[in-house]
């Protein structure tokens, strides 16, 4: 079993392009919200039910329907400890987030994993087959992280029509920035559930808040299973506060993708293969010298994502994309390196 640990630290100063976080931070409201509580408010344990519903409003479903988790590493593992038993088979298509792995190692589930092809390609036949021994749950990004793949809605519904029996969970962490979700079918499906996060385009990584969203009554069994306090009443606030400036959000988004197509040119301008994505960052092949470009540019204050392993040779690179100046910093970089 594959720890996370070791993380570098000391990161503020840095361009953190590394860990797909929002570049800019929140948005100014998620601040004014969080002042405005009152020390004696702090002093007392977090109540759930107002938050839940308004979440659950801006979210488009019923509050009985979404359970609050300390993040979307705290969703997943409250889905194994709900869902997967010892033993049972769990199916994942690799490279993907590690963290399905990692639950499900210690859990004690058998992993059946898949693979993406040479062009970050969702293999959905290979996927259709595999259903067909009905894994308990089924574990997809999407998009996927780190290749950026997105599988459309006719797959996924093919995938859910195709497995009624296995759990088929839809790991959302940037649907912000794709035109695909699937939030609105858990009504349809009462085998899929979907996780969201506010670490990402909302930018809220420090404060940690993840949402699942699935029929009530799997919401219920999840609660169940859950400690009583398990997300703190900042995250609550600042969650809130961001699901409301739906125009700071539009408009984060927006720069995002213009920086990308911009800096995807600048790729190939300079002979950089990279991978079409739906999320805030691409995969990039930077080929043999792929981990000493990205040593070098860390030594020069840009932070990027080594994904040697995930593919078994050097090369791989996943890259956060920033505003438009921070990508044009990262090619004058790259220009060194490269040429």
């Amino acid at each position: 079993m594959r720890a996370f640990h070791g993380i570098q630290e000391n990161r503020g100063e840095m361009l953190r392009l590394d860990f797909n976080e929002n570049t800019v931070g929140c948005t100014p409201a998620v601040r004014t919200a969080l002042a405005r509580v009152t020390p004696e408010h702090w002093a007392i344990y977090p109540e759930y039910e107002k938050a839940r519903a308004r979440l659950a409003k801006s979210f488009g479903v019923r509050p009985a329907e979404l359970v609050l988790t300390n993040g979307a590493d705290d969703a997943l593992r409250l889905l194994f400890d709900t869902f997967v038993d010892h033993g049972a088979r769990v199916l994942i298509v690799e490279p993907t987030f590690n963290m399905f792995r990692f639950w499900a190692d210690l859990a004690g589930a058998r992993t059946v994993a898949l693979r993406y092809d040479a062009g970050m390609r969702f293999p959905l036949e290979a996927v259709l087959r595999a259903l067909r021994a009905r894994p308990r749950v089924f574990f997809l990004a999407n998009p996927n992280n780190p290749t950026g793949t997105v599988v459309g809605r006719p797959a996924l519904r093919k995938i859910l029509d195709a497995a009624p029996r296995t759990l088929i969970v839809l790991d959302e962490a940037y649907a912000e920035f794709c035109d695909v979700t699937v939030l609105p079918w858990i009504r349809r499906y009462p085998n899929l559930a979907v996780v969201r996060t506010f670490s990402k385009a909302a930018g809220l990584a420090g404060l940690r808040l993840g949402c699942v969203f699935v029929n009530a009554e799997s919401a219920q069994a999840m609660r169940t299973a859950q400690s009583p306090f398990a997300v703190n009443t900042a995250a609550l606030i600042a969650a809130q506060a961001a699901a409301a400036d739906r125009r700071f959000l539009r408009g984060y988004v927006a720069e995002v993708k213009k920086s990308a197509r911009e800096f995807v040119a600048a790729l190939r301008r300079i002979g950089v293969q990279s991978y079409p994505t739906g999320a805030n960052f691409l995969l990039a092949d930077f080929g043999p010298r792929g981990p000493q470009i990205v040593a070098a540019l860390a030594r020069r204050g840009i932070l990027l994502r080594d994904r040697t392993h995930d593919f078994g040779r050097p090369g791989f690179v996943r890259i956060t994309i920033g505003t438009r100046p921070q990508m044009r910093r990262l090619v004058r970089e790259l220009k060194r390196e490269v040429y």
